[in-house]
């Protein structure tokens, strides 16, 4: 760029949604600071700033054609460093309610890289930039703003035995995630906390890597049956490199996976996708049992704020936390950031017009994620009309793709963000599924339901 908007920006925060955010940033501004209280640089496994890396990660299809267009050629290294990838509705094996859905390429990449893996690259990529440097091992005391409050001017810090310091900034971007402080900086700034919703769902995930001396997965790059409220636990069982297979299960509303080996195996037992618990019932566990919780998905209405301080946005997590098992929250954070380009050259920071451009973006994610969630009926919250007629079409359109992958291809287009949920909604495609959908219940009986802490049974239904 001929032009900059500033000297510097700071970035707190070295994860996915800091990463993606400095990158951007790069091309508009004379120097951009990363920092981050972790070790990152030259990092490969997983790190204690990221307790979720430790199991299976999702970047929807268009997560990754942003970062495709962020970084050229990235899928090109993944690819040569051996990870694979394939067809989001072609090449994983998905279950929803104890049926398998038929496979049918979307022509959307899905890559089979673990979060270590992918932000191992990412982070490659941005640290390469010439005007991007990375403060590792640096705590954030406090964010410095000016005497009326009006603006921050930059942040507050101290690192390994050394003194505090302030590092001063044109623009300061909050990436620091579910944890961020911002909404306590700004009380003590003397503005509105935003308002927060949330979706109280006691989540966890338990996972194992696992050597296989089976193959369960033949061609598929995963196996995940989804939690239904016939059955709220689910799994997401990763084919990785070196017939190496990693198997993340989640149970909602308390219901979590045991991190003892015999009652991890024993859950693995009532997921309905029996070809999973067959398979690593005599596989070799090669890690530890780790867990991760999460008890609820938040959403901060930053977008409803009529006060911000000029000079500061937020991104990321730190505006919308979504439940992971639906795989949203790097993706949204790669939306965000690209959206925030074009907000820079339409004008430079505006933080409240900002947070409203991508409130639009969170929207199409939040509905999914949180009706997926109010068909739990231990899930609180308000259900409206729109809610329980959506997830009553869903259910009919996952019966539908039991038979018909063209119903499959649609439903991951639309869950990938590649497609808005009103493609779902075509006046052809409804027809399709209802009409369908009621083939599917007179030609098929009804399996019984699997009741947890019993295996699953292993009818045609549930492994064809």
């Amino acid at each position: 760029m001929g032009e900059y908007l500033g000297e510097r920006a700071v970035v707190l925060g070295g994860g996915m949604a800091g990463l993606l955010t400095a990158r951007v940033l790069s091309e508009r501004y004379r120097a951009v600071v990363i920092i981050e209280r972790d070790t990152i640089v030259g990092v490969t496994g997983t790190r204690r700033g990221v307790p979720q890396a430790h199991h299976a990660h999702a970047l929807l299809a268009r997560g990754q054609q942003i970062l495709e267009d962020l970084f050229p050629g990235l899928q090109a290294e993944l690819t040569a460093d051996g990870i694979p990838s394939g067809d989001l509705s072609g090449s994983l094996r998905w279950y929803f309610n104890g049926k398998r859905l038929q496979q049918k390429n979307s022509g959307l990449l899905s890559v089979s890289a673990t979060r270590p893996e992918l932000e191992e690259h990412v982070r490659a990529r941005v640290l390469a930039l010439p005007n991007v440097e990375v403060r590792e091992r640096t705590v954030i005391q406090s964010l410095v703003a000016t005497g009326d409050h009006t603006r921050i001017t930059g942040v507050r810090v101290t690192g390994d035995d050394a003194e505090p310091e302030t590092i001063f900034a044109d623009l300061l971007v909050d990436a620091t995630g579910r944890g961020s402080r911002s909404s306590v900086w700004l009380e003590e700034l003397g503005y509105e906390r935003p308002a927060e919703e949330k979706i109280k769902i006691d989540l966890a995930y338990t996972s194992r890597l696992f050597e296989l001396d089976t193959d369960p997965f033949g061609d598929d790059l995963a196996i995940n049956p989804v939690a239904s409220p016939a059955n709220p636990r689910g799994a997401f069982f990763v084919n990785l490199p070196g017939n190496v297979a990693l198997l993340s299960q989640t149970g909602l509303l308390g219901d979590h996976p045991p991190r003892d080996a015999e009652g991890f195996l024993a859950f693995a037992k009532t997921l309905e996708a029996p070809e999973i618990y067959q398979a690593v019932r005599t596989a070799k566990p090669i890690s530890e049992i780790t867990s991760f919780k999460v008890p609820a998905s938040v959403r901060r209405r930053f977008d409803k704020l009529r006060r911000f301080p000029e000079g500061m946005l937020v991104i990321g997590d730190g505006v919308c936390a979504f439940n992971p098992v639906y795989g949203q929250g790097m993706t949204v954070a790669a939306m965000e950031a690209d959206q925030l380009g074009r907000h820079l050259d339409d004008g430079g920071v505006r933080p409240l017009r900002f947070f409203k451009e991508i409130s639009p973006i969170i929207d199409v994610p939040w509905d999914i994620s949180a009706g997926g969630d109010l068909a739990f009926p231990g899930v609180e919250g308000p259900r409206p009309l729109k809610v329980k007629m959506g997830n009553a079409y869903m259910a009919k359109l996952h019966s539908a793709a039991t038979v018909d992958g063209r119903f499959t291809e649609a439903f991951f287009r639309a869950a990938g963000l590649v497609d808005p949920p009103t493609a779902l909604m075509r006046p052809s495609l409804v027809v399709g599924v209802l009409r369908t959908a009621r083939r599917v219940k007179t030609a098929t009986p009804i399996a019984p339901t699997a009741t947890i802490g019993q295996a699953p049974p292993a009818s045609d239904d549930l492994a064809a």
